[in-house]
């Protein structure tokens, strides 16, 4: 049997959609490597490992929230052959899922002890737990062999379970210590996701309205979320991390997790009105001509 590559087709030929997925899903171990030489990290190991396991957790939920992003993107954008990628992405998710407790083991120095009383006790632990096995045993049932074995519709029955595994990583993301920009914005991209495939059970899925709709209200899941949590572990006044969310000024300093989200949603809305004009358009000159 003669082994394909992950920039190649089923038919081993180069394929310009695995190859450039391939590399964009190397580039958080290539930019962490760099990061850490450099001692962005920290110069003390064990100053880096925490570091190290926060930014690996981040990517690993990151390119979870890419698989589920290929259904959204291929219907919005009319590209089918996106669906070639998801496994790839996938799989991805699960290598740095795997990174990611290997060095949580590392800044734990390998004490199993504390490690099963962590994850039998944390609740963000045992979170992270359950989603890991899930990625596993979706991982090792991702191969050909496996829908041969189970037959289609078992095999996609198992593989809906992804967006429990998703959401139980969001949670873990969410609970973990500390106030991070990060949970944030990836709580809100979950949502937008999940309700995306709402909308597009009623035929949604690809309208301008409900896309901008969709992403307002991805905005205030990320805003309403980072004031009640700086009001919750920090003692923040909610109106005033919201007034402060809101006011065109912060522009200036930074882009808040919801505006960052709000960006997101309307370019992929806009991208979306773009690509039903390009399909108009040839549609109408067909229109013209047997006229």
């Amino acid at each position: 049997m003669q082994l394909i590559w992950p920039w190649q087709d089923r038919t081993r030929r180069f394929s310009w959609l695995k190859a450039p997925t391939f590399a964009l899903m190397l580039w958080p171990a290539i930019r962490t490597a760099y990061l850490l030489g450099v001692g962005d990290y920290g110069t003390a190991w064990p100053i880096a490992l925490g570091g190290l396991t926060y930014w690996s957790g981040v990517w690993a939920t990151v390119i979870l929230l890419m698989a589920l992003a290929v259904t959204p993107a291929a219907a919005i954008f009319r590209w089918p052959a996106l669906v070639d990628v998801r496994r790839m992405i996938g799989v991805t998710a699960l290598v740095y899922t795997i990174a990611h407790m290997v060095i949580y083991f590392a800044l734990r120095r390998w004490d199993f002890a504390y490690i099963a009383n962590d994850m039998t006790t944390r609740l963000t632990l045992i979170l992270a737990t359950l989603s890991t096995i899930g990625l596993i045993l979706l991982g090792a049932t991702s191969v050909d062999a496996a829908v041969r074995y189970m037959g289609a519709k078992k095999w996609r029955r198992l593989h809906t379970t992804n967006y429990l595994i998703s959401g139980l990583a969001i949670l873990h993301v969410v609970l973990a210590r500390g106030t991070y920009t990060e949970q944030y914005m990836l709580t809100a991209l979950f949502f937008w996701l999940m309700a995306w495939r709402v909308l597009a059970r009623y035929g949604l899925g690809a309208n301008l309205k409900a896309l901008a709709l969709l992403a307002v209200a991805s905005c205030l899941v990320a805003a309403f979320l980072e004031a009640g949590f700086l009001w919750a572990r920090r003692g923040f006044d909610v109106l005033a991390t919201l007034g402060v969310n809101f006011n065109l000024g912060i522009l200036e300093f930074g882009y808040p997790p919801a505006w960052q989200v709000l960006a997101l949603g309307l370019l992929i809305a806009i991208g979306a009105a773009g690509r039903e004009a390009l399909r108009a358009r040839p549609a109408s000159l067909e229109t013209r001509q047997a006229g």
